[in-house]
């Protein structure tokens, strides 16, 4: 499949590594000769200098026989313009733009027809579901749900006095009181999939796959105390700190916004007239002190920097914030990342690199490909869903009878509206939902590529 990646930044950069060692065909587009060299140095990708918008630059990328287009540049008009233009060029090519401006929001999806899009992807907007997701269940670094919500895969809070500390994994079901599975264990730094007598040490970061209505029950029986969050303090004014505080004021929570620059405090302020917008420095401990930070359920730091996100965040930390929350653009996930007081990291980038990565796969596929994919374990892990269909193989057959290969486990079953947490004994059948962890090493397009034949 011959893809055309318009726009080399954060989200261009993402894809062009996650495709590329899919195997795609890749041809990036850019006006920096020096993002393109970079990237040409370190991925087998084609690289084309010029205006993605200009037809005689999307010719040169070979847009005329190209099966998909992604316009990933810092500009929604660009993206649009160029989507409209190479659709000219070729109509039988797929088009996803990258539309981050809450304005044009209800404009693209009521004209994508005119607009020639497949799809339009938004980072700001996944990234503000992502983190409320988050604050739902405040005793979670990091949540990702399957099954239409009805399933989650989590990494829980663990410290030193945790019950799982001593025991094997196979008794995890008997201390949590509910059908769960640990999928993942990550120890230093590296991503294995458990078996029942591993035990955990301290330091050791797990991933749970359990069913939505368990989560309640599997922080309390871990001894993971976390308040319901209902006062929420957001650092930083851009589009992401937009979406979340209106999905937050929409959920009935107190909100406050703490930004240095006055314009973009007066036009978030006219947007969100529920919230409490404060003109001041939030990487000063004394500014955030004084706006009550230590009174609060919940930090999110959002501004435009990494490194200043991550010192509000520790700030957060020390001052015993229950929750807090990191936005991450450039930074890729490290141990040693992860090992600072920074709470939950969510990477806007990542996010929307996974929806387009899912809509790749199921235009390669045609039929059976995912439902959902999302990177866990600092990107060492997949977790996938399918639809079983009547081209699936061995349904109705027992887990313990199949010839899986190997780093692929099966974690859930659904069944319409009942979750199985899977033994050997389960099976599954026509209709029903699965959901699998696989590492690195496998690229799962279809249902099928589970089976070792």
């Amino acid at each position: 499949m011959k893809i055309l990646i318009a726009g080399g930044g954060k989200v261009g950069a993402a894809l062009t590594r996650q495709l590329s060692a899919e195997g795609y065909d890749l041809t990036l587009i850019d006006n920096n000769p020096e993002v393109l060299a970079s990237t040409v140095n370190q991925y087998d990708v084609m690289a084309v200098e010029g205006n993605c918008a200009a037809m005689d630059v999307l010719k040169e990328a070979g847009v005329e026989d190209a099966d998909l287009l992604i316009a990933a540049t810092s500009a929604d008009e660009v993206n649009l313009l160029c989507c409209l233009t190479a659709h000219a060029l070729n109509k039988k090519l797929h088009t996803i733009a990258r539309i981050r401006n809450p304005e044009y929001s209800n404009q693209v999806y009521l004209m994508r027809g005119a607009f020639a899009l497949s799809m339009n992807v938004n980072p700001e907007k996944q990234a503000a579901r992502e983190m409320l997701r988050l604050l739902q269940y405040p005793g979670f670094l990091h949540r990702e749900t399957f099954a239409k919500g009805r399933v989650a895969i989590v990494e829980p809070r663990l410290d030193v006095n945790s019950p799982l500390k001593d025991p094997p994994l196979s008794q995890l079901p008997d201390i949590v009181k509910c059908r769960v599975l640990v999928c993942t264990v990550v120890r230093d730094g590296m991503a294995s999939a458990p078996s029942g007598d591993f035990v955990l040490k301290e330091g050791d970061r797990i991933y749970v796959t359990a069913p939505n209505d368990t989560l309640a029950a599997l922080l309390r029986n871990l001894n993971i105390i976390s308040r319901p969050v209902k006062r929420v303090m957001l650092c930083g004014a851009g589009r992401i700190s937009y979406y979340l505080a209106d999905l937050l004021i929409k959920s009935g929570l107190e909100v406050k916004i703490v930004e240095r620059d006055y314009t973009a405090c007066r036009k978030i302020s006219e947007l969100l007239p529920r919230a409490t917008v404060i003109q001041g420095d939030a990487s000063r401990q004394a500014t955030l002190e004084n706006e009550g930070l230590p009174e609060y359920d919940a930090l999110v730091s959002l501004t435009g920097l990494d490194e200043l996100n991550m010192v509000i965040s520790m700030i957060g930390s020390d001052l015993k914030v229950p929750h807090v929350i990191t936005k991450l653009g450039h930074m890729e996930s490290t141990p040693i990342l992860n090992s600072l007081p920074i709470g939950s990291i969510v990477y806007p980038k990542e996010l929307c690199s996974n929806t387009i990565v899912r809509y790749v796969r199921a235009l390669k596929n045609q039929t059976g490909a995912a439902v959902a994919v999302h990177s866990i374990a600092e990107g060492q892990a997949e977790a996938v869903e399918f639809l079983v269909d009547k081209d699936t193989k061995y349904c109705g057959v027992p887990l313990k009878d199949l010839n899986i290969k190997k780093n692929v486990l099966v974690v859930c079953i659904g069944h319409g509206a009942d979750i199985e947490i899977p033994n050997g004994n389960s099976s599954f059948q026509e209709g029903d939902t699965l959901i699998l962890v696989t590492n690195g090493d496998h690229i799962i397009y279809s249902l099928n590529d589970i089976f070792q034949d």
